[in-house]
């Protein structure tokens, strides 16, 4: 796999999947990018739908990484990743969740962070000083890495978080591990977390001398097993109708999630495929959708906290990719519309479903209403009409105090959430500065 910068300051450079993984970053401030994304052999596509979901991943991976990474070492990545099931189940008639919740952090980001710290692990320099690990996140992506890489040998953990702004069981799951992980609260929103990581990065002493490197979606590592789980509904659905129109709807905050699922389209050649960008009241990129133009500008507070994302970093890998018209709808939605569809799901379905989740619903509801280009009837191609996939990227317990009341009953606490609750947490409080992150990580041994 060749790599390339999304800021072009290196012409004609390029980086190895190996070389990536650890700098996190490009060297001149960019994001790593595929130079290309061949598509899957005709052979290998048509064999996905027999396969498991663990031997489709590892089908995927390899053609994305080609013979970089030996065979033993993405077997045991794709293997370690995936041991957990990822069920894709109607939920009303056309509409499709898949659950990336059955991890050991229950969120989506267990896939992309355990496969991460497999590799890391596999294919770091033992002899080289340990490396620290820097990542922002706006709720679980701090569960889910802390988590993948706690007690990881020549491995250190900082996870930034903005303080009283992701849910308490969230904070839970990255701030009572202790060991190598290391969990800062920041005084201000999200944005100033991901703000101190690229300045982070962009201080070549400070990235030096603590050999700083990412677990957000900026890093590749993280992002490209996330193309998986798109694979995986695409060759679910093709067992019973290979020929429908198929629409993913993707509860998108920093886009890593979306950019990985235009990834994962190109590969395959979904051609069938479409994607919507389902926002909260964040809603940077609808409007640049709209034709406002692009403006990233000071979250918002919503109830779907790890969307409140006002300056999306992966959004420069698209544009990077597709220029000006990306291949994707948007829509945002307000906390009311967020809690009436949590509410009504619960009410006609009796399933239960996260405040981001609920996000997603409303943009795949509206994606797959009649109109110019999609029909909600049989196809011309006398096949069935689209059928959408809602990426369910949460377990509701960990939103209880928001989705409790509107289903009027408690939900079941999962085992990975529920062994966190009454331990003591434990974080260093600081303001939204580089000289006062600095002063952390100094202190790290």
């Amino acid at each position: 796999m060749h790599l390339i910068s999304t800021r072009g300051g290196s012409t004609g450079r390029s980086w190895t999947f190996r070389e990536a993984l650890f700098l996190g970053q490009a060297p001149d401030g960019g994001l790593f990018v595929p130079a290309s994304v061949p598509p899957l052999p005709d052979e290998d596509r048509a064999s996905l739908a027999d396969l498991t979901f663990p031997e489709r991943a590892f089908v995927v991976a390899r053609h994305l990484m080609g013979r970089e990474v030996p065979d033993d070492i993405l077997h045991d990545a794709v293997h370690g990743a995936l041991d957990f099931p990822v069920p894709l189940r109607e939920i009303e008639p056309g509409i499709h969740m898949l659950e990336l919740f059955h991890g050991p952090t229950h969120a989506f980001k267990d896939i992309g962070a355990r496969f991460m710290a497999c590799m890391m692990s596999a294919l770091r320099d033992t002899n080289a000083p340990p490396l620290t690990i820097l990542a922002a996140t706006s709720g679980d992506t701090g569960g889910a890495v802390a988590h993948a890489f706690h007690n990881l040998p020549g491995i250190r953990v900082v996870i930034l978080y903005p303080l009283g702004k992701v849910s308490s069981r969230q904070e839970a799951q990255f701030t009572t591990l202790g060991g190598n992980v290391i969990a800062v609260a920041v005084r201000g929103a999200f944005d100033d977390c991901q703000r101190l990581a690229r300045q982070a990065f962009a201080d070549p002493d400070l990235s030096a001398r603590t050999r700083l490197t990412s677990a957000n979606s900026i890093n590749i590592g993280r992002l490209l097993p996330q193309t998986l789980y798109y694979v995986h509904a695409w060759a679910e659905l093709a067992r019973t109708a290979p020929d429908s129109a198929l629409v993913f709807s993707v509860p998108s905050g920093n886009f890593g999630n979306l950019t990985a699922g235009l990834f994962a389209r190109r590969a395959l050649g979904m051609s069938l495929a479409r994607f919507v960008a389902a926002t909260n009241e964040n809603s940077v990129v609808p409007d640049y959708l709209a034709g406002r133009g692009f403006r990233p500008r000071p979250s918002l507070p919503t109830i779907s906290s790890a969307m409140d994302v006002g300056d999306p970093s992966n959004f420069r890998r698209i544009r990077h990719m597709f220029g000006e018209a990306p291949p994707f709808t948007g829509s945002s939605w307000t906390d009311r519309e967020t809690r009436d569809c949590i509410r009504d799901l619960w009410q006609r379905r009796a399933i239960a479903i996260d405040p981001h989740t609920a996000v997603g619903l409303l943009g795949l509801r509206r994606a797959l209403r009649p109109g110019p280009g999609l029909s909600a009837g049989p196809s011309a191609r006398g096949g069935p009409g689209p059928r959408g996939v809602v990426l369910a990227t949460a377990h509701p317990a960990k939103f209880a105090e928001t989705v409790e009341p509107l289903i009027g009953q408690p939900i079941p606490v999962p085992p990975g959430i529920a062994r966190v609750l009454d331990k003591p947490r434990r974080f260093v409080e600081i303001a939204p500065e580089l000289g006062a992150l600095g002063e952390v990580l100094a202190e790290i041994r």
